[in-house]
């Protein structure tokens, strides 16, 4: 969701163009005493709105001064890895400035398009974009795949811009020629290692984690969020499985309720999703680890590892049904592979 925000009548003209055009589900606001049909007007001080718009929205586009934009938002920015991105594009539409979040947050792409949709100037600020080199956090949100280490990740950023050697290895195939300054080589010192393991190449790894796990998970009435937590990380720390390639959770239907499981998914910001035990035993010709007890309480012989399979995208079970203190855990891997393309 992007919030899309004037603070005059011209200003509010201009972000409706911008909604109509965007392309991506959006909602206009309006802080001024003008009356502009399609904007919600902002009946509440412009940093409460703010505040709320930092955790709802993806993305905020601000039609108006820079100054207000850096006012309204100041209290509420914390990190590059969380923070929306920001845009502010003034009420004429000449230019449209990246603000915040250029990389992760995507507030370099999004100024782009707001260019192309008002004919403004893009205003870029970020060092590799401006000197047209491989920017690794650009590269990892756009492949879908988190990022080990921040200050890492601003090492890789360093290195490539002083046109430093830098190690590259993947345990997924990829297509594409790897970006100048990246050599599939183990002898620097600062390498950049495409894994879904905790291991490491390089004496310093920046460690780019595909998000390509489904977690499947069962459990008792009323286990506490601690011990689904628990039985997480330590099955997937045993298997070398990194927490950050968790792309979905998933349980039956008769878990919806469940509220440690609603908990950690909430905590480990992953999405989740529950079936019924028709919908899971309509799975043909896997090879489930097979329950009878299970079977009696819930009407399905597998719920962990069903679960993650039936909510994969062609995924393969990679951990069978472990269980640990009341949870059930499964886990399945989807297949992954990247285009480097023009980085």
């Amino acid at each position: 969701m992007i919030h899309i925000v004037a603070f005059s009548l011209k200003g509010s003209e201009l972000a409706l163009k911008i909604s109509k055009n965007l392309g991506m589900e959006n909602k206009v606001f309006s802080k001024t005493s003008a009356v502009t049909e399609g904007a919600e007007p902002i009946r509440v001080p412009i940093t409460q709105w703010a505040e709320a718009s930092f955790k709802e929205a993806d993305a905020i586009i601000f039609v108006g001064a820079t100054g207000i934009a850096v006012r309204t938002i100041a209290p509420y920015v914390r990190d590059k890895t969380t923070d929306p991105a920001v845009v502010c594009i003034d009420e004429l539409g000449r230019n449209s400035i990246s603000l915040l979040s250029g990389h992760i947050g995507g507030a370099n792409d999004l100024a782009y398009t707001v260019s192309e949709i008002t004919g403004a100037n893009p205003v870029i600020s970020t060092a590799t974009d401006l000197n047209k080199k491989f920017s690794v956090d650009s590269f990892a949100v756009s492949r879908n795949m988190a990022i080990s280490n921040m200050k890492l990740a601003k090492d890789v950023s360093a290195a490539v811009l002083h046109n430093e050697r830098i190690g590259f290895k993947s345990d997924y195939p990829y297509t594409g020629n790897i970006p100048a300054g990246l050599v599939e080589s183990e002898e620097p010192e600062l390498g950049i290692y495409i894994t879904s393991g905790n291991s490491s190449a390089f004496r310093k790894t920046l460690r780019l984690i595909p998000k390509n796990h489904v977690l499947g998970i069962g459990c008792r009435r009323n286990t506490p969020k601690e011990k689904i937590d628990n039985a997480v990380r330590k099955t997937l720390s045993e298997n070398n499985i990194s927490i950050k390639s968790i792309r979905m959770i998933a349980s039956i239907d008769l878990k919806s309720d469940e509220v440690g499981l609603l908990e950690f998914s909430d905590e480990l910001k992953v999405p989740i999703v529950f079936f019924t035990s028709d919908e899971l035993n309509a799975l043909q010709n896997g090879d489930f680890t097979v329950s009878e007890f299970v079977r009696k309480t819930t009407g399905v012989d597998c719920v962990c590892e069903r679960s993650a399979v039936l909510a994969s995208t062609d995924g393969k079970i990679v951990i069978r049904k472990i269980g640990l203190d009341g949870v059930t855990v499964a886990v399945a891997r989807e297949p992954f592979e990247f285009n480097f393309g023009d980085e």
